[in-house]
């Protein structure tokens, strides 16, 4: 059968399992965009190529499968850049498609001409251009497998605009079956029983990609048998049900400093799935590359990864799934000598979520995420994209089943809004609210658009105190009162909102907040709900003029 290079395109798209596509059209690709008029793929069309492959990283955290994002050249590619860097260091799916430039025009620097393995080649784990259509099945085959084996991450494919209106006569692949991951050999399980059995303070660490739901139902009970507490990486607390016995805490920005001084003198930490990065060592002091003081076991999918940055006692790769069932068979290991152990970690986590302090302002955070907990229910899904407000998310709320966290590891300012359209896609039937920053939120706001035209119902509260509050906080810790660029003069949000066809809806005091919020999630369309706080409360734990005042 003859087809077009982008109907053989779709078919493979379809073929290997995609539901959703998400991307701003483009000329370099209008035989995809054809080929798509009749396909059983929905294409949501956003406002921003960032906000569509926020979009499709958003739908590989929730799935395990490649979200799609379609961009054409040049600009086009480089404004979803963002969200590839976040689908790397957050270990997630995705596949780009980038509409390129015609072969016969190739190194003249044609209009958007770009090199993609050499824009793309250091935040992808494989980068290509199909040159030929009768080769389209064979390489999209490949990039669905490079995308989700081992450590998962984005693969990003070239396609050239001749090459996609061609014909050609060619068979489908084989539809992609994502290899389950090897399972942990009987040696690496009785080294790890040998080193819980001399354990009297270990801790788990768990996180980043290649997780399901039966992942973590395992580890709680593999950390329950054991005695062993278990700590969530950065953004990744829907990991383990936050009501096990075993679970200890967030180990992120504004960590707990009990959770701190827990992995610091850990005599056995056990990272699963996990690289130990920046955020949930403390810059690296927690735990020390080249030379640990904790007796370190590695699980991870890709034996590249153990390592890579710190020497291992015990490094096991194996499927995180395949991992987990192991361990929750492992007979108990020295558990008895840890009697009190969870008990004292969980009680750590439970002090920290309860204890809130007054802060300036009439409209208090802590009592906001209080309201999300009590109102939310366990399968609602929870986004965020980057800044202080954030934190108040992770301290404040709790996480009961996976997967219902979606935020940006790679701190990317913006994520939470475009993650929330992607997840509501997903998911229509279930509760989906955005988390999001004054500055955060202009900065891929217009995805409201999405939203409505999509008939997306989300709920997005906007933290609004009128500043860039991280930069600022970083501001007043290193050059005290010396404040540059850090001011925000922002619109009036809650008749942004409705200029889209959205709900909105302004709170200032904490007491107005839950009717807001039951109004919104009600109301059967996009809501956004402006949240004005002080600007001195930009910690849960200190104002501006403290920190100010400890800097002077």
């Amino acid at each position: 059968m003859t087809r077009t290079g982008g109907q053989v395109l779709v078919d493979q798209l379809v073929l290997h399992g995609a539901d959703l596509a998400f991307g701003v059209p483009g000329e370099s690709y209008l035989a995809v965009l054809d080929a798509l008029h009749d396909a059983p793929l929905r294409l949501v069309v956003t406002r921003h190529e960032s906000g569509a492959a926020n979009m499709a990283e958003a739908y590989g955290k929730l799935t395990g499968r490649p979200g799609v994002c379609m961009v054409t050249r040049g600009p086009g590619a480089t404004n979803a850049s963002n969200g590839v860097h976040t689908a790397m260091q957050d270990s997630t799916p995705l596949l780009l498609l980038v509409g390129q430039i015609a072969r016969e025009t190739v190194g003249r620097e044609a209009f958007q001409e770009l090199d993609y393995r050499a824009v793309f080649g250091s935040m992808a784990k494989w980068v290509t251009q199909i040159d030929r259509a009768e080769r389209v099945p064979e390489l999209i085959a490949r990039a669905f497998a490079v995308a989700t084996s081992g450590r998962p991450g984005p693969v990003v494919v070239a396609l050239p605009e001749d090459m996609l209106s061609s014909e050609v006569d060619v068979p489908d692949a084989p539809p992609h079956r994502p290899l389950a991951g090897p399972a942990p050999a009987e040696g690496d399980l009785a080294r790890l029983a040998g080193l819980l059995a001399q354990a009297r303070a270990p801790l788990a660490i768990v996180g980043e990609g290649g997780w399901t739901a039966q992942t973590g139902a395992d580890m709680a009970a593999f950390a329950e048998a054991q005695a062993v507490p278990v700590a969530a990486s950065f953004r990744c607390q829907d990991y383990v049900d936050n009501a096990s016995p075993a679970y200890a805490g967030h180990a992120g920005l504004g960590m707990d400093p009990a959770l701190a001084k827990r992995i610091r003198e850990a005599d056995v930490l056990l990272a699963i799935g996990g690289r130990l990065g920046e955020i949930p060592t403390a810059g690296y002091t927690l735990v020390r590359p080249g030379a640990p003081t904790q007796r370190l076991v590695h699980v991870h999918p890709d034996p590249d990864e153990i390592g890579a940055v710190y020497p291992t006692e015990l490094g096991i790769a194996a499927g995180l799934e395949a991992f987990a069932a192991a361990a929750r068979a492992l007979a108990p290991s020295g558990a008895e000598a840890r009697a009190g152990l969870l008990a004292a970690a969980h009680g750590e986590y439970e002090r920290n979520l309860a204890q809130t302090r007054e802060l300036p302002g009439p409209l208090q955070m802590s009592a906001v995420m209080a309201t999300l907990r009590d109102r939310l229910p366990d399968e609602a899904i929870l986004t965020n994209g980057a800044g202080n407000f954030s934190v108040w998310a992770h301290r404040y709320y709790e996480f009961h089943r996976f997967p219902t966290q979606l935020g940006p590891r790679s701190g990317s300012m913006g994520y939470g809004v475009p993650a929330a359209v992607g997840a509501k896609a997903v998911h229509p039937d279930r509760p989906v609210v955005c988390l999001a920053g004054d500055g955060d939120f202009l900065m891929t706001g217009q995805e409201l658009a999405t939203a409505v035209q999509e008939e997306l119902a989300i709920v997005v509260l906007v933290v609004n105190n009128a500043m860039y509050g991280t930069i600022r906080m970083h501001q007043e810790r290193h050059y005290p009162g010396r404040v540059v660029g850090t001011d925000l003069r922002n619109p009036d949000f809650v008749a942004y909102a409705r200029a889209f066809g959205a709900h909105g809806a302004l709170v200032e005091r904490s007491e107005d907040f839950p009717a807001a919020l039951d109004e919104a999630l009600g109301c059967g369309r996009p809501a956004l709900i402006e949240l004005r706080v002080d600007p001195q409360a930009i910690t849960p734990r200190q104002t501006l003029d403290e920190i100010r005042s400890a800097a002077s």
